[in-house]
């Protein structure tokens, strides 16, 4: 039974489709402090949030080790600790489309709202007022708007900006001049847009690239008379700096749905008629609301049933189909990459994957990453998975890289790690048989065939008549069940080597007992 904690409000529409879920129980927990969900959330296997809960480095570290997802119903999460999860194993995911249309809507109503001075005037009217001379507005017709970045929500303002006969410039670094050019609308630099619009509406995430985007220098390179609309993250603008043009009358006025500080008690933007304000209603509707919350409902059951990651922001999306068809080739990559963690002599500063034949058609990052996963699973305390995983390999400096080839010549798929450490190699190759079942198929220049599952005794020994009978007499000694063994020798070798699948592991002294009979020159055990 997987258990799911929301702790911000979510559209009951979502929760009945966690409900309806027979593996899946939810409990419903708003407005937690910090503290109080530290003492819950270890209980737990999903976490689903909005915008109102921090999820921090404690917070993530206290879920150790059941927490295996974050939700957050929207797109931003600056909530969220990124980079801790990440390292913990965490997978993070939002809903970045679910809200596209009500935000863009949004931005586009702001638009409006600074050119025709809407708020002013209905304070006016509401005041007693007749003052038609005093709100001379702006039409938007012909104008050039600048949109900084280009997603979902900045292409569906750009569509329905081009639809008001507005002429449309567009920054996104990520952006190829084809897409723009697909979507009519000119791509420019980011000084570029600033210099040429008479409006900018913010489109972009925040990230340590982002973070006052919009300062005094880009702001000085605006029009006088030119707007800025910002229904993305505060954190986008600086608040001072924007302050200053707008009480200076180097820009027209503003429009703002976030806020460096929320709410902005103390900004001097608050001060402003020429800025205007909404509470961070972007995705406050109430379509967008029943949106996000099921669209987060189905995307945390997919992937707590299927391990299918939609909309992961730390984890490459794998689909369920893929994960099927991939399935038994990752099970035998985690189990090469364990196997190879146990031969090495020495901590590995290179590993290379080699994808072949079918295996070569397959996603190759997911194969490193399971491998990798395998390599490292036992060797350190925290969880180790495939959203970790590439990062904990770079700090444990290990360099990775990968190849494919179509040719197989003798299985129609084969799998092969190689790990060096200094001057010494390891190899380890696998393949499925009818497609399902999988056997390790080399270690080094020998030919072997074992399946790799449950404990395996591995030696190294000299080829000569006597030391698997020595092995034997040992392990039945000790009460140990042979289940299975292989011996393989290389050309030109005069080491043979062993893989014997035992029935439980080996005790130390046990192991010692087995690298001390005098032909045996290595022995190690690993569990698959």
């Amino acid at each position: 039974m997987y258990r799911v904690l929301v702790t911000d409000r979510l559209a009951e529409e979502g929760l009945e489709i966690l409900r309806a879920q027979t593996s899946i129980e939810v409990e419903v927990a708003t407005g937690l402090s910090e503290e109080e969900l530290i003492g819950r959330i270890g209980d737990y296997d999903a976490l689903l949030i909005r915008s109102g809960t921090q999820v921090t480095a404690p917070v993530l570290e206290a879920g150790r080790p059941r927490l295996k997802v974050v939700g957050r119903a929207g797109i931003g999460v600056d909530n969220v600790d990124l980079e801790a999860a990440t390292e913990l194993g965490v997978i993070v995911m939002n809903t970045p489309d679910a809200n596209a249309v009500t935000t863009a809507e949004l931005a586009l109503a702001h638009l409006f709202s600074v050119s025709r001075h809407l708020p002013q005037a209905d304070r006016s009217v509401r005041e007693g007022r007749w003052e038609r001379g005093r709100f001379m507005g702006n039409e938007i017709s012909g104008k050039t708007l600048g949109v900084v970045g280009f997603g979902t929500i900045g292409r569906i303002v750009a569509e329905r900006a081009l639809g008001l006969k507005m002429e449309v410039l567009a920054h996104d670094p990520f952006v190829t001049a084809e897409v723009f050019e697909r979507h009519g609308v000119r791509g420019a630099g980011l000084d570029e847009l600033f210099t040429a619009a008479d409006y900018v509406t913010l489109h972009t995430p925040l990230n340590d690239h982002t973070r006052e985007l919009v300062n005094a220098e880009r702001l000085a390179l605006m029009k006088p008379g030119a707007f800025l609309i910002n229904c993305a993250r505060g954190g986008l603008v600086d608040d001072q700096a924007l302050a200053e043009a707008l009480r200076e009358g180097r820009l027209a006025g503003a429009a703002l749905d976030v806020f460096q500080n929320e709410p902005p008690t103390g900004s001097p933007l608050l001060e402003l008629e020429n800025c205007l304000f909404t509470p961070h209603l972007g995705a406050s509707t109430r379509e967008a609301q029943v949106a996000v919350s099921v669209n987060l409902a189905r995307q945390v059951a997919t992937f707590l049933e299927s391990g299918e990651a939609v909309n992961a922001l730390n984890l490459p999306r794998l689909s369920a189909d893929e994960l099927r068809r991939m399935r038994p080739w990752l099970d035998l990559a985690g189990a090469l990459g364990r196997l190879l963690a146990h031969l090495s002599p020495a901590p590995l500063q290179q590993l290379e994957v080699t994808a072949c034949g079918q295996a070569a058609e397959l996603d190759l990052g997911a194969l490193s990453a399971e491998a990798l996963v395998g390599l490292l699973g036992e060797a350190l305390s925290i969880p180790v998975n495939r959203v970790n995983v590439t990062r904990l390999a770079r700090r444990q400096g290990i360099a990775v890289t990968e190849a494919r080839s179509e040719d197989s010549p003798d299985y129609h798929g084969l799998l092969r790690l190689e790990g060096r450490a200094g001057e010494h190699s390891v190899a380890v190759a696998g393949t499925l048989l009818g497609g399902a079942h999988p056997r390790l198929v080399a270690i080094d220049d020998y030919e072997v065939e074992a399946v790799p599952e449950g404990c395996l005794l591995i030696t190294r020994h000299e080829d000569r008549p006597g030391v698997v009978a020595a092995l034997g007499t040992l392990l039945g000694e000790a009460r140990i069940n042979i289940s299975r063994m292989q011996v393989g020798t290389a050309e030109g070798r005069e080491e043979a080597i062993a893989l014997i699948g035992i029935s439980r592991p080996l005790e130390a002294q046990e192991l010692e007992q087995v690298a001390a009979i005098p032909a045996v020159h290595t022995a190690c055990q690993v569990e698959l």
